[in-house]
């Protein structure tokens, strides 16, 4: 096993553009590093710098303690998984977990210890003779698992190694991977696009926009306290409501959005002391979806903790109810917001494509499947005003105390 460490490493392609910028992260021994971020972030280009595979143009990369910055990819002792699983389709799944040991010309008994190992780990014993095209997307990418694990690595580098897969299957590959890393105990940098996965699999995350890191933490605390207005709506699914809010107050602090009075209690005061600040100016307030509920079902709920609107769309899953209801108010609209909506592919305000009017907003919450609303039907969702987010409409930044889990 190894540390990996970038210290202020960066990419500068010929044309100028700056893929990767001032790049500083230390991955310890052992750890599983997860990079995530829009498509175009940068977080492939590290992984690329890590594998040798692109050059770094400043700063110093680490494996362990041995500078690699001009040192070969073949001499870095990683082994990399890649999305396309690259296997040779003429070979056998033993062949193809042994390719890389034949190439360094192992022992036979050592390597076909080593194939036997990993297959075993892999639950491909049974497969060991068939061709890739007799397996599934599952088993394929478990044999490009093997490949790597029988080389026995400083450390695994995996190019968003799931997204071939269907959406049943990547549950079910990603908590194998996961596993497989905890038990192996390897150290292991991760790419994903998908924050569902980072937030599942990482011991830290590492959120990445326009080749900059904005915040690395561990995923519990990526989710409670965003250093940013970017990271607060990258994390999480559905994504968090944004809306703009005006702070009043001097004893008790309020936050209007549109209309309607959202009285703020005494521990998000604790947790965001800089919000007193505020008082009289206009913040971004982030909701999360499962921070509302149907307030039919929460009748203890005070009326300054409610949000009023009307229903426009109910989708029934089963588990959940996702309740898109449309308020006054207005979306945040920053760089922040437009590229998050372009990211998922919603570049259009979301309200609009499920009917909301002038001057209103859709806000969307995750309903109970007790809930009884109606499209069409007024709406009244109770907030969990402990875990509301608020951010700084000029820098972006949350408003806390102190920049807690600011990118380090």
């Amino acid at each position: 096993m190894a540390q990996v460490a970038f210290e202020r490493v960066s990419k500068i392609y010929p044309d100028g553009t700056r893929a990767v910028n001032d790049l500083s992260l230390d991955i310890q021994d052992g750890e599983f590093m997860v990079l995530v971020g829009p498509s175009g972030c940068g977080k492939t280009t590290a992984l690329r710098m890590v594998a040798g595979l692109e050059e770094i143009s400043e700063g110093v990369l680490k494996i362990g303690e041995r500078v690699v910055n001009h040192v070969p990819s073949r001499d870095r002792d990683i082994a990399m998984v890649f999305q396309s699983y690259a296997l040779y389709p003429h070979l056998s799944v033993y062949e193809n977990i042994a390719f890389g040991l034949r190439l360094r010309k192992l022992p036979k008994q050592e390597l076909d210890e080593r194939v036997k190992k990993a297959a075993a780990l892999l639950g491909l014993e049974e497969y060991l003779q068939r061709k890739p095209r007799a397996l599934s997307g599952g088993q394929r990418q478990r044999v490009a698992m093997g490949r790597a694990i029988v080389r026995e690595p400083a450390a695994f580098l995996m190019d968003e190694p799931l997204s071939n897969l269907d959406a049943k299957l990547r549950v079910q590959t990603r908590a194998e991977i996961a596993k497989l890393q905890s038990d192996l105990g390897v150290t292991t940098i991760y790419v994903t696009h998908d924050q569902v996965e980072a937030m599942t699999m990482g011991d830290r995350v590492a959120v990445m926009r326009k080749g900059e890191l904005q915040q690395v933490d561990d995923p519990q605390t990526l989710y409670d306290r965003p250093v940013n207005l970017f990271v607060g709506g990258f994390i999480g699914s559905p994504a968090m409501n944004m809306l703009e809010a005006t702070i009043a107050g001097n004893g008790q602090i309020t936050a209007t959005v549109g209309d309607q009075t959202i009285a703020l209690d005494d521990e998000t005061l604790h947790a965001r002391p800089a919000l007193r600040g505020y008082a009289g100016r206009t913040v971004i307030i982030g909701i999360r979806p499962e921070d509302l509920e149907d307030a039919a079902l929460e009748p203890s709920t005070p009326d300054d903790r409610l949000l009023r609107g009307r229903l426009e769309l109910r989708e029934a899953l089963g588990s959940e109810i996702m309740a898109h209801f449309a308020i006054k108010g207005a979306h945040a609209q920053t760089e922040e917001t437009r590229e998050l909506a372009e990211d998922t592919g919603a570049a259009e305000d979301a309200g609009v494509k499920v009917g909301a009017g002038e001057g209103e907003a859709v806000v969307v919450g995750r309903f109970s499947p007790r809930s009884r609303v109606k499209e069409g039907d007024a709406v009244i969702a109770a907030i969990d005003t402990r875990a509301l987010h608020f951010f700084d409409p000029e820098t972006g930044n949350g408003i806390y105390d102190s920049p807690k889990g600011a990118a380090s």
